[in-house]
């Protein structure tokens, strides 16, 4: 009596495994595109904050370059993707990822929007752990402080000019934050230096397919 007991205790503790795991399984395929949606359309809300629809005809999610850790100057520990603006077929601005690995807190995702002129479109940090109230005013939801970025270039200050007030340069630190902001800065500035050296591939008159290659 105690074997069949266990038996078929353990009967139904398989079936209802079986069956849990089956509904876990339909659940992810019957929700798995609408996901997929979900953060398709979030990512493309971040990049039209920096490009807006105004400026392009094409989908910059399916019109992108590759980079990885072999792109100079980006920090790049993965494979990632710089999303392309265009108008008309030319391409008008590039939207860079790029990672500040010396925040406060440890690194801070970002992506920087780069126009055809060399001048900033925008920044924008995708995530980060600084200090709340502290460094995380370099999040345009807690600050404004990121948009102080925007027509920068590398002219605009010269070279000398790319650091916090505090190291001699034109942007602001936080009170109490210095190292968030200079490691922000730092980051875009080196942006800004591997889109003039690969300026051919991001910007030149050569059609580029939507892996990149050239046509």
């Amino acid at each position: 009596m105690l074997g069949q007991s266990i038996s078929r205790n353990s009967l139904l503790l398989a079936l209802f495994a079986v069956c849990t795991t089956a509904l876990i399984a339909g659940t992810f395929l019957f929700t798995k595109d609408k996901i997929t949606l979900q953060k398709r359309m979030a990512e493309e809300r971040a990049l039209l904050e920096i490009v807006p629809r105004s400026r392009h005809d094409n989908s910059m999610l399916d019109d992108t370059l590759d980079a990885g850790p072999d792109a100079d100057g980006l920090g790049l520990a993965e494979g990632r993707k710089i999303y392309l603006a265009r108008a008309q077929g030319q391409v008008v601005a590039a939207i860079i990822p790029a990672v500040a690995p010396d925040g406060y807190s440890g690194v801070i995702d970002m992506i920087v929007g780069v126009n055809r002129d060399g001048s900033i479109a925008g920044v924008r940090v995708l995530a980060h752990r600084e200090t709340p109230g502290l460094g995380d005013k370099i999040d345009l939801k807690k600050s404004d402080w990121i948009m102080d970025f925007d027509g920068r270039s590398l002219q605009n200050p010269e070279q000398e000019g790319w650091a916090v007030k505090k190291d001699k340069g034109v942007f602001d630190q936080f009170t109490g934050a210095t190292i968030t902001p200079r490691a922000v800065v730092s980051a875009t500035f080196r942006v800004l230096q591997f889109v003039e050296a690969n300026r051919n591939t991001l910007f030149g008159e050569q059609e580029l397919g939507p892996t990149g290659d050239k046509s």
